[in-house]
């Protein structure tokens, strides 16, 4: 076998298990965003959160990536209405939305629920791509969406049926429809350099951030930020807004939306362990059944997963 060959070979094993690193990280900093979700609460209003992480975003982006984005430009205002739609679904709907569920539910609670994401990601990417999805592929999805419900009814499924679903969970839910949405929507991207296309849409979504912001102010619910909501402000900026949405876009690029779908998965490995071990949360029986199912829907998504 010729070197050639060799590399070949081994190119896409590299890729994925650049991957699948990728997408672990970027993991750990969502799960850590919804323990600094609840750090928020009372010490800045959702929408100044929102506001300020994507101003910091923008000011990262334009320090780092302007060159890129500069040579993309014309390509990205050929697509401005991709760019809006990406920017406005991933970024600033579902970051409202989620910082506002932080106020009606636990840590463990939003980093649980945001395993629903890879439901929705390979249901549409199914509707969308026409992707194939085989029998044990499709049943690791059934066994994950098992455990959101777990975690929505706290372990009491009646609720379901009497419609006493935490609203705080509902609202994730729906945030995770918007971010399934724009994951989805990244196999459609411009041809441009991925970091050139994640600056313009942290851009759009501060932009969009700001009449939410207005509303906010307007009706009273603005909390100006304290010490610790600034320091909050920092962390999202940097981790789960800046590295983690580079690094997912990565890992798209690479393995695909379905299966870089898989790996929010292990968000609420995190979010749990960091609530439990940062804000004191309690670690309930349910919340270990839930675990273990989104766990092994994760285990029966990859390992049995189709190439599409």
């Amino acid at each position: 076998m010729t070197t050639n060959e060799t590399s070949a070979l081994e190119s896409p094993n590299k890729q994925a298990y650049e991957a699948y690193l990728l997408l672990a990280f970027t993991a750990l900093c969502w799960g850590g965003n919804a323990v600094l979700g609840r750090v928020a609460v009372g010490e800045i209003s959702p929408m100044a959160l929102v506001a300020a992480r994507w101003l910091g975003v923008l000011l990262l982006a334009v320090i780092f990536l302007r060159k890129g984005l500069i040579r993309d430009w014309p390509v990205l205002r050929r697509r401005w209405l991709f760019v809006v739609l990406m920017g406005a679904s991933g970024f600033t709907i579902f970051n409202a939305l989620f910082y506002i569920s932080a106020h009606h539910t636990t840590a463990i609670n939003i980093g649980i629920v945001q395993g629903s994401i890879p439901i929705f990601v390979m249901l549409g990417t199914m509707l969308v791509y026409q992707a194939r999805i085989g029998l044990l592929q499709a049943v690791g999805v059934v066994v994950t969406l098992a455990g959101v419900l777990v975690i929505v009814t706290a372990g009491e499924l009646v609720r379901l049926i009497e419609l006493q679903v935490n609203y705080g969970d509902f609202l994730m839910l729906v945030s995770c429809m918007f971010y399934s949405a724009y994951a989805i929507g990244l196999r459609k991207r411009p041809d441009v350099s991925p970091l050139s296309l994640f600056a313009a849409m942290a851009g759009v979504a501060f932009l969009i951030a700001i009449p939410f912001l207005s509303v906010e102010i307007l009706i009273g619910d603005f909390i100006a930020p304290t010490p610790t909501g600034w320091l909050v402000v920092a962390l999202v900026t940097l981790f789960p807004s800046f590295l983690a949405q580079i690094f997912f876009i990565l890992g798209v690029d690479r393995i695909g939306p379905a299966r870089a779908g898989i790996f929010v998965n292990l968000v609420p490995v995190f979010a749990a362990g960091l609530a439990v071990l940062f804000l004191g949360e309690s670690f309930q029986v349910y919340h270990a059944a839930a675990l273990s199912l989104v766990l092994f829907g994760i285990f029966l998504s990859e390992r049995f997963k189709k190439t599409v």
